[in-house]
């Protein structure tokens, strides 16, 4: 009897951390490339790009997203999804006449354009501390119709990225029902990063259940778990059906004051999820799972096939 397929999702990078906090953060195109193939032969069948400009800062610029997946195609067939969020620093804030800085939609809105199979869509708007910054990231509801009515133009299968039961039951509901994805909806619950993330919820076995019960009808869903929630996070999520994601964009640490590599967070969780009776989905076995290539709009560049 085979046992049950299990998403596997990387990610390598993110739009905050600094090689100052871990000298192991792939940040530019060459090293991301390097690290997601590793991960991909540990067992990874997803990656969730980010990416940085030369001097590190984050961007939605196409071209080095284009670089990053044209790199990583050249090595493997990982599901590539990159981020429409951006990150905290770089080319993704300004500072607006009222003085209030914020996360540049017009910015963000760039990630769309690299030929990615997946996107991120964080359809909420959130106030993100860092740096001794309140840092506005707008995603109203209009904002995040546009969202998902460009990446249906593109043939980009949405990540819906949530961070409180209510980012569930308003904006992923009213979109999924109006027709903005087709099931299965792949919805990223991110838990653990309410110490920087206004409206976002700590990680606890409970929590996590109750934003499982709260899921539209045809969902399948994976957990980001932020810092020392990434382990406990991720086998709660197996136990309660879902999917798993690990990478220095959510953790830093392999364990208390040790730092991690991506390639040792994905060595460890493939074998937490082995010992669990669960397999490792290839990346064929994902994008079936998640219904790729996208079953309305244009192929995307790099899908597979």
């Amino acid at each position: 009897m085979s046992r049950p397929r299990v998403i596997v999702t990387i990610a390598p990078t993110g739009g905050m951390a600094s090689r100052k906090q871990n000298p192991s953060l792939p940040t530019q195109p060459e090293d991301i490339a390097r690290d997601v193939y590793d991960c991909f032969n540990a067992g990874a069948s997803v990656v969730a790009v980010h990416a940085r400009r030369p001097d590190d800062g984050a961007t939605c610029d196409p071209s080095i997203y284009r670089d990053i997946n044209t790199r990583i195609r050249d090595r493997c067939d990982i599901v590539i999804n990159n981020s429409t969020g951006g990150g905290v620093h770089g080319d993704m804030i300004a500072q607006a006449p009222n003085g209030y800085w914020e996360i540049l939609w017009e910015e963000r809105l760039k990630g769309l354009d690299a030929g990615a199979e997946m996107c991120t869509l964080d359809a909420t708007t959130i106030i993100a501390s860092f740096d001794d910054r309140e840092l506005l990231m707008h995603t109203s509801p209009q904002r995040s119709k546009h969202l998902a009515a460009e990446m249906k133009a593109r043939g980009i299968k949405p990540e819906w990225e949530v961070f409180s039961p209510t980012h569930i039951v308003q904006d992923v509901a009213s979109l999924t029902a109006a027709g903005f994805d087709e099931e299965p909806f792949f919805i990223n619950l991110v838990l653990g990063a309410h110490r920087g993330f206004q409206n976002a919820m700590p990680y606890s076995p409970r929590i996590l259940q109750s934003m499982v019960d709260l899921l539209p009808r045809g969902s399948i869903f994976c957990v980001s778990g932020i810092g020392a929630a990434q382990l406990p996070s991720a086998m709660n999520s197996l136990l309660l059906g879902g999917h798993v994601r690990v990478g220095l964009e959510d953790n830093l640490y392999y364990g208390p004051g040790e730092l991690a590599t991506n390639v040792q967070l994905t060595e460890r969780v493939v074998r937490m999820v082995r010992e669990m009776g669960y397999e490792p989905a290839s990346p064929a076995e994902a994008r079936a799972m998640m219904g790729l290539p996208r079953r309305t709009g244009a192929k995307p560049a790099f899908a597979a096939g």
